[in-house]
């Protein structure tokens, strides 16, 4: 992979509207210094904090029982530093993190890739009820978000913002949705709030995450499935594959298979915005995917197929952890600073509602199965953070206790595809 200047023409995940983690530019107090780290030293870096947060967890027991992956707590980490770096010596330090839209892509590609008909037919009713849970959530989100705004009496038009445009929806759905909010309402500040409030909630859906899960498999005795080729990662234990081995020519070729279904959804990206549907580019490349992995060994039966082979599980592995290690690591912490407590209080009340709703509604009504307590980790990501903080709190589960492919194939498909429509439309009609 090169510099990531070179990714700079490449198209944008998110079209308007459209969820994702893109960051617009901060405003700085006249007199501080600025430093923007270029794109190849900022991934270079990523893979530093990944490998400072696998250190960490390791000398601190309680973040291993935790399931907090070694990318959140590296990335956490300097996000810290830099908020000193700015509170300390006045120096705003950002990142060029292009590079990182290009390691989404293959990740949701490989979720895709893995994808077998068989599977989501089987899932077709956790799938419906996952899907209904999260649009109960929805509402349940923004009536909480409009209580807790007239309880503080916050400005009109706050509402929004701390409900499911910055929380199910996002960086990118909080970027797309705040100047409507600010000239709607009048809100000046409408984007500096909507940031806050995805990057808080960002956070807190990464530390929770796996600790429910943790309660949940300990609480009720739950164990993993069978022992199978991991979809994401290879085995903690020995850091081995499962199933075959890893060498250049497999790591190659679905590097390649991965390239022509990413040039593929690319090409179908602009016909499928024409007819009026904006879906971010890597939901495109998970749907084709899906489409290609279950077409193509029927038609050549005999052409090696990467899907849940150790390459494709490695390479998925690798840039799901670049990834949210460059996202969190380049959080502005110290925008969250002038907000108030009135942000922290919602925010807060807004995580204790997630918790209590997982554990009492979403764990029962997915069976109370170890691949329901997998769910519940991911849905922390959903409700509050975005859908890469899902899986990457569901991959930190199962490689601990075990598979649960289920999980990984339907959740996805919620989070990155059916609750961005519903979202639109419910944010739609809270600013209308």
């Amino acid at each position: 992979m090169g510099p990531a200047g070179t990714l700079s023409a490449a198209p944008a995940l998110y079209p308007r509207g459209g969820s994702g983690d893109k960051k617009a530019p901060v405003p700085r107090r006249a007199g501080r210094m600025s430093y923007q780290v270029p794109g190849f030293i900022a991934f270079t870096i990523a893979i530093v904090v990944y490998f400072v947060g696998a250190g960490l967890n390791n000398l601190v027991p309680p973040l291993r029982r935790w399931n907090i992956p070694e990318a959140v707590t590296g990335g956490l980490l300097a996000a810290l530093a830099t908020l000193v770096a700015h509170n300390g010596f006045g120096l705003a330090i950002s990142f060029d993190i292009a590079a990182r839209d290009l390691l989404l892509l293959y990740f949701f590609t490989g979720i895709g890739l893995n994808a077998r008909l068989a599977d989501l037919g089987a899932g077709g009713r956790p799938l419906v009820i996952l899907l209904v849970l999260t649009v109960v959530y929805l509402g349940l989100q923004n009536a909480v978000a409009l209580g807790a705004a007239a309880a503080l009496k916050l400005p009109e038009g706050m509402a929004p913002l701390l409900g499911s445009v910055s929380l199910v929806g996002g960086h990118g759905t909080t970027i797309a949705w705040a100047p409507l909010i600010s000239q709607r309402f009048g809100l000046s500040n409408a984007l500096e709030v909507g940031i806050a409030s995805a990057t808080l909630g960002l956070v807190l859906a990464s530390l929770l995450g796996g600790p429910i899960a943790g309660l949940l498999i300990s609480r009720f005795r739950l164990r993993g499935g069978a022992a199978e080729a991991p979809m994401v990662g290879l085995p903690e234990e020995t850091g081995q594959p499962e199933g075959g081995e890893v060498g250049y020519r497999n790591i190659l070729s679905t590097l390649l298979v991965l390239n022509v279904v990413i040039l593929v959804a690319y090409s179908l990206e602009g016909i499928v915005e024409k007819t009026g549907i904006k879906l971010p580019l890597f939901v495109v490349c998970l749907l084709v995917a899906i489409v290609v992995t279950n077409l193509l060994p029927l038609v050549l039966p005999r052409l090696p197929w990467p899907a849940r082979t150790p390459a494709l599980a490695l390479i998925s592995d690798l840039s799901l952890k670049i990834f949210l290690a460059m996202s969190l690591m380049s959080m502005q912490l110290w925008t969250l600073g002038g907000l108030g407590p009135a942000l922290a209080l919602v925010l807060g009340l807004q995580s204790l509602v997630a918790v209590l709703y997982i554990l009492f509604v979403v764990f029962p009504a997915m069976g109370r199965t170890y691949q329901a307590a997998v769910l519940a980790a991911g849905f922390t990501g959903i409700s509050l953070g975005a859908t890469p903080t899902a899986i990457a709190n569901m991959t930190a589960v199962t490689r601990t206790h075990g598979p649960a492919p289920l999980a990984f194939i339907i959740l996805p498909l919620v989070s990155a595809f059916f609750i961005d429509i519903i979202n639109a439309i419910a944010i739609g009609f809270m600013v209308r």
